[in-house]
C-alpha cells in the first residue's frame, strides 16, 4: 500500500513539473491552438543577386529573409501550417528551380514572380504575406506601413488594416495607415486575402539600425503575427 502511494505522490509531482515547465515556456500549451487549421504562405522579398533596396551594408533580402523567419517560427507556434517562399540567400527560383536558366537578370526576375505566385495558387493558403523593406533617396521618411491591391481579394484591406493596427500599437514609431495600391503584381493575383508589409526605410538611418537589429526583428514580427491573429478572429465572429 505505501509503494502505491509513493508511486502516486511520484506521478503527482512530475506531472505538476511538466505542467509549470510547460506553462513557463508556453502558456497557450492548455488552450486551443489560436491559429490552429490556418495555412499562410509567407514571401521574403527579393533574395540571390536580386537584393532589394539596400543603404551603406543593409540589404532589403537578409532583413526580409531574417524577419520572414520570425514570422514563420511564431505562426507555427500558434498552430498555423506555414509554407515560405524562401528559406535562404537565394532566390525563389534557386530554391525550387535551381535547374532553371535565364538570359537576362530581366527575365530571371520575371519568372521569380511567377514562380512565387505558383507557390500561393498551389498551397491554396488563407493568407498571403509578402515581407520587404523600403529604400528612397531622402533621409527623413520612416515608419512601417502595409499595403493591399484595389483589385485583390476583398478581404485584403481588412488583412492589411489589422497588421498596421498592430504594427503602430506594438512598435509605436509610426502613424502611417494601411494603403490601397495597384502596382504589386502578386497583391493582384493572389486570390486569397494578401498583403505587402513595408517594414521600414533603410534609407532612413535610425530605421536601418533598427531593421538591422535581432531584437528589433523580433518585435517586428510579433506586431505582424498578432496583426494576422486579430484579423483571424475577426474572420471568425
Amino acid at each position: 500500500m505505501k509503494r502505491w502511494i509513493a508511486l502516486i505522490v511520484i506521478l503527482l509531482c512530475c506531472l505538476l513539473v511538466v505542467m509549470y515547465e510547460t506553462s513557463a515556456s508556453d502558456n497557450r500549451f492548455f488552450l486551443p491552438e489560436p491559429l490552429g487549421g490556418v495555412r499562410i504562405v509567407i514571401d521574403a522579398g527579393h533574395g540571390g543577386i536580386d537584393g532589394g533596396a539596400s543603404a551603406e551594408n543593409v540589404i532589403e533580402k537578409d532583413v526580409t529573409l531574417a524577419i520572414a523567419k520570425k514570422v514563420e517560427r511564431k505562426l507555427k507556434r500558434l498552430g498555423a501550417e506555414v509554407v515560405m517562399t524562401r528559406t535562404t540567400d537565394g532566390d525563389v527560383l534557386s530554391e525550387h528551380a535551381p535547374s532553371e536558366e535565364f538570359a537576362t537578370l530581366r527575365e530571371r526576375k520575371k519568372q521569380d514572380i511567377f514562380l512565387r505566385e505558383q507557390i500561393v495558387k498551389e498551397n491554396d493558403p488563407d493568407i498571403f504575406i509578402t515581407i520587404h523593406a523600403n529604400a528612397i533617396p531622402e533621409e527623413k521618411w520612416r515608419g512601417a506601413q502595409v499595403f493591399y491591391h484595389k483589385e485583390g481579394h476583398p478581404n485584403s484591406e481588412l488583412l492589411a488594416k489589422a497588421i498596421q493596427s498592430s504594427i503602430k500599437e506594438k512598435l509605436q514609431n509610426t502613424d502611417r495607415e494601411a494603403l490601397a495600391i495597384k502596382q504589386i503584381y502578386l497583391l493582384k493575383k493572389a486570390e486569397v486575402p494578401a498583403v505587402l508589409v513595408e517594414t521600414g526605410f533603410l534609407s532612413n538611418p535610425e530605421e536601418r539600425a533598427l531593421l538591422s537589429d535581432g531584437k528589433y526583428q523580433e518585435k517586428m514580427a510579433d506586431a505582424i503575427v498578432d496583426g494576422i491573429e486579430n484579423y483571424v478572429n475577426l474572420e471568425i465572429e
